[in-house]
C-alpha cells in the first residue's frame, strides 16, 4: 500500500475542503510533459540516484495544470511532483543523477482541495477547477498561483475506483 501525505482539514466550504499541509519533501521535473516526466521521476525512486537506492513511492503524485479560463494567477511552467516519505530529509534523501530532478522542501501551507473520481482526462480537469476556483471566489477566499492536480492511483486504476484533487494556494485565514 502507497503511503498518503497527512494534512489537517481545518474546514469545508460545501465539498471544498480547506487543508493545511505540513512541511513536505518533493521531487520535482519541469518543463516537461507529464509522461517525461513521470518517467524521469519513477527511475529516480526505483534506484537511478547517486546512492543507488530505491525510495519507497508516496502519493499523491501532483502535477500542474493549465486550464483555459479565467483564474487568479496561472503558471506557464508545467510541473510534475513526486511526494517523498517523510523518514527522508534534504540531507539524508538519495540525491538524482538526472539534474532534471529538482528535490526541495515545500514549507507548510495550506490549501484548497475539490476531491474527484474518475480518469483525469482535460475536460474533467478543466470541469472541477472552475468548480474549486468559482467556491472561493464565491466565498472571497484569494489564492497564490496555480491549480495543480493530485492523483492517489496506479495509472493502472480502472476510472471508478480513482481518487483525484484539485487544489490551489489559500493566502490569508
Amino acid at each position: 500500500m502507497v503511503k498518503t501525505v497527512e494534512f489537517e482539514v481545518l474546514r469545508k466550504i460545501g465539498n471544498v475542503e480547506i487543508r493545511q499541509y505540513p512541511e513536505i519533501l518533493l521531487a520535482t521535473v519541469t518543463g516537461m510533459e507529464d509522461d517525461s516526466s513521470f518517467g524521469i521521476l519513477f527511475n529516480y525512486i526505483n534506484g537511478h540516484n547517486l546512492s543507488r537506492k530505491k525510495v519507497a513511492m508516496t502519493s499523491p503524485v501532483i502535477s500542474s495544470e493549465k486550464i483555459p479560463m479565467t483564474a487568479p494567477v496561472i503558471s506557464d511552467s508545467r510541473f510534475f511532483t513526486f511526494v517523498l516519505p517523510d523518514n527522508y530529509t534534504l540531507e539524508t534523501v538519495p540525491k538524482p543523477e538526472d539534474p532534471r530532478v529538482n528535490i526541495h522542501v515545500q514549507p507548510a501551507r495550506k490549501f484548497a482541495v475539490l476531491r474527484f473520481g474518475g480518469r483525469t482526462n482535460s475536460a474533467a480537469v478543466e470541469r472541477e477547477s472552475g468548480r474549486l476556483l468559482k467556491c472561493l471566489a464565491d466565498n472571497g477566499m484569494p489564492t497564490r498561483g496555480g491549480v495543480f492536480l493530485m492523483r492517489y492511483n496506479s495509472p493502472f486504476a480502472p476510472g471508478f475506483m480513482r481518487r483525484n484533487e484539485v487544489g490551489i494556494e489559500i493566502v490569508g485565514n
